[in-house]
Formats: structure tokens, sequence, C-alpha cells
């Protein structure tokens, strides 16, 4: 059970960290496409918590869902982890920018995609864990 626990924190900081560089090498790119980054909004750090707050939920809630379920937990959990992920988006659609914010159409474009970073990330580590967790 501490091995499980072990490796599915391991799990969720490698997947934080490399969906919080993705989402940053997004935002340069963002960027550099249009001009805005809302980098006093979507600060490195800001990014960075959030990923890394997204992948430690999505190892607890494994970890809970493995002890309900056992041998259909990876199916359920993809699953929800999707359904999840796209009812996330709500929040940057419906964010209030600041009155001063150029541009603020903008927002969802750089943020949406970003929500979308850890279930990736999610699903393209786990399997090097294998039946570990």
């Amino acid at each position: 059970m501490l091995k499980k626990l072990l490796l599915l924190a391991l799990l969720a900081v490698l997947v934080g960290v490399l969906s919080g560089i993705a989402s940053l090498v997004y935002q340069k790119l963002y960027i550099e496409t249009v001009g805005e980054g809302f980098v006093n909004i979507a600060s490195t750090a800001n990014i960075m918590k959030a990923c890394l707050l997204g992948a430690f939920a999505a190892a607890i809630g494994y970890f809970l869902l493995s002890l309900v379920l056992k041998g259909k937990t990876e199916m359920v959990f993809n699953i929800l982890f999707v359904v999840l992920s796209i009812a996330s988006i709500l929040q940057p659609i419906k964010f209030m920018l600041p009155l001063e914010q150029e541009s603020p159409e903008l927002f969802p474009g750089l943020a949406v995609p970003m929500h979308f970073f850890p279930a990736l990330g999610w699903f393209a580590l786990r399997p090097f864990f294998g039946k570990s967790i």
C-alpha cells in the first residue's frame, strides 16, 4: 500500500512538472502567435501550481478508486479524468479578467488547452508504472 502511494506521488510529480512545462511552452507559443500571454494572471508559478494540483488530485482519485473498484480502476478513472478535464474548462471561460486587461476574449484560447495537459501527461506516463499502481 505504501509503495503504491509513493509511486502515485512520483507519477503525480512527473505529470505535474511535465504538464506545467508543456503549458509554459504553449503560453510562449501563444504569446508569439497572438501577442498576448496574460502573464499577470497565468504566471509561471500559477501554471505550475495548477498542473501539480491537478496531477496530485488525479493521483488521490486514482488511489481511492483503486480501493473501491479493484480491476476496473483504469477504465473508470480515465473516463472520470476526461469528464472532469472537460468540465474544468468552464472556469477559464467564465473567468472575469481585470477591466484594464487588453483583449480579454483571448484568455480562453490560452487557458482552455492547458486544462487538458495533466490528463494527457497522465495517459502518457501511467503505462510506464505497469501493474505497480
